[in-house]
């Protein structure tokens, strides 16, 4: 099971990223664990400098943007 983090303030470009994800993962009928982070400092601490940044098994794989549905669903591949 693939493991995603959002990090960002809960702001709409976050809330958007979490679904783009969420909605890549049920079109490829992969089961994930989606987790928001929204304290500053672990945002800071995990190395993302703009929001929304995305992790994926332990490093941050996207940040700065609401990525792209393309961009999602090749994290799946």
């Amino acid at each position: 099971m693939k493991q995603f983090k959002v990090y960002g303030s809960g702001c709409s470009n976050c809330v958007k990223t979490a679904e783009l994800i969420a909605q890549a993962a049920a079109e490829q009928g992969e089961e994930i664990a989606l987790e928001k982070v929204t304290d500053m400092k672990s945002i800071a601490l995990a190395g993302v400098m703009k929001t929304p940044g995305v992790g994926l098994d332990g490093r941050i794989i996207h940040f700065g943007s609401v990525p792209t549905p393309e961009l999602v669903r090749s994290w799946f591949a």
